[in-house]
């Protein structure tokens, strides 16, 4: 269904099952699989400079809500869900189930992973590479120029399972190791061990994160988090999870 005051180019191509929302423009080199819904007042397609007219592709199962802007050139697998007023440039291509709060920004050129959470008012910059199931809590920032302005742009990677807790900020070329768990309010610069607490401002080594108990009353292991959090993830992962681990 497509609201009539909508204008969705006839060169895009539209599946099967699409919910096009009041005064959303579809661009030119726009493809939609089946089932998405788009809500009102989004852009999907903006090009520019960088773009270069390669098509955004946004895969099945998608829920874009309203007043987002994506850009041409980037490729989301299927079950993509955004808050509002979400932004995406160019270049951008993430793995299925990719989760991005309302208010946040992707600088392009970034890879994501699969089943990736960012919360609210995140903002990630260019050349970021983000591994899968990833979290990235509200007002992080990841940034990519060392010597503020330059043309130099040193890219930061987060390996799986990392969480980024909120409103820390990764300095440029910084490696995030799997599990890593990056305390609130942090500063982190450089290298990173797996498994590991990195807080503070420079961040730093705090130890293992198996020390973190959990505060339901269990006094359990928080960490690795994959071991009792497992709400939106399908049955057959989690169980790759457990038998990965034990």
């Amino acid at each position: 269904m497509i609201h009539p005051s909508a204008i969705v180019s006839p060169h895009a191509t539209i599946g099967n099952n699409v919910t096009i929302g009041q005064f959303t423009t579809i661009y030119d080199n726009v493809v939609i699989a089946d089932d998405v819904i788009v809500e009102g007042y989004c852009e999907l397609g903006v090009s520019n400079a960088l773009s270069e007219g390669e098509n955004l592709i946004i895969s099945s199962r998608s829920h874009i809500r309203s007043h987002s802007v994506l850009y041409e050139n980037s490729f989301f697998g299927e079950g993509l869900v955004t808050g509002h007023r979400v932004t995406i440039r160019e270049k951008t291509f993430a793995g299925k189930n990719f989760q991005v709060g309302t208010l946040s920004d992707i600088q392009g050129h970034c890879s994501i992973g699969d089943y990736v959470r960012f919360h609210s008012n995140v903002h990630i910059g260019q050349k970021s590479k983000i591994g899968n199931y990833v979290w990235i809590f509200p007002y992080v920032v990841i940034t990519n120029d060392p010597h503020p302005p330059s043309n130099t742009l040193l890219g930061v990677k987060v390996n799986n399972f990392a969480v980024i807790a909120t409103m820390s900020v990764i300095l440029p070329g910084a490696t995030i190791a799997k599990g890593v768990l990056v305390g609130a309010h942090s500063s982190l610069k450089g290298d990173t061990e797996e498994d590991m607490i990195y807080a503070g401002s420079p961040a730093i080594n705090r130890g293992s994160t198996a020390k973190i108990k959990r505060q339901d009353g269990s006094n359990e292991q928080a960490y690795p988090w994959r071991k009792h959090f497992h709400r939106g993830y399908p049955s057959e992962l989690v169980e790759e999870w457990i038998k990965n681990d034990s």
